[in-house]
């Protein structure tokens, strides 16, 4: 009998680690995506990932001038396509951003309609509305896509995201590598 009280306690002992360590890195987790949210709200982000039918610009987030349009595919509308202004990297006087494929983000990655972090998080992580994508990929994308990484090199006159870019990265990959656990209120 005592055997067996001792192997049960040994069990519990273990569970007990085990959930401190699943408390612990949800609560990493969350607060992880809390500045990583930050810098999904910055103007760097937002203009791009709108629920409008025009991309937006500046650090104000107005309607891009020469009344530019989405288009079926977010690269515009001819002749006023994405590409015809914006090209692999700034214009030389820094004016014109650039990145490779410059485009908008689906309407459906929109963060607008996001109420809060919590919303915010459940659509990037949403399947439906994120291309299909784990959060392993989504990670991976918003590392090393070209779009993503121009939001710390945009030119002059715009603001950065109140994150380092190196910040960024470690965050959203502590993010994901404790769970990808979003807020529970926004």
């Amino acid at each position: 009998m005592r055997r067996l009280c001792m192997g049960a306690a040994i069990m519990l002992a273990a569970l007990g680690a085990v959930f401190s360590q699943t408390a612990i890195d949800h609560v990493k987790s969350v607060a992880a995506f809390k500045q990583i949210a930050q810098v999904m709200r910055s103007p760097r982000c937002m203009n791009c990932h709108t629920m409008t039918e025009y991309p937006r610009q500046g650090d104000d987030g107005r309607r891009h001038d020469q009344a530019v349009m989405r288009g079926a595919d977010g690269n515009g509308t001819p002749p006023m396509q994405c590409d015809a202004c914006h090209q692999d990297s700034n214009s030389p006087d820094g004016l014109v951003p650039g990145a490779p494929e410059w485009h908008l983000a689906p309407i459906s990655m929109s963060w607008e309609q996001a109420r809060g972090d919590k919303d915010l998080c459940e659509g990037l992580l949403d399947k439906a509305r994120n291309g299909n994508r784990e959060a392993k990929v989504m990670v991976i994308q918003m590392i090393n896509d070209p779009l993503v990484q121009w939001a710390w090199a945009p030119g002059r006159g715009r603001t950065l995201p109140p994150i380092s870019q190196d910040d960024f990265q470690a965050l959203l990959q502590l993010w994901e590598s404790t769970g990808a656990v979003c807020p529970t209120r926004n």
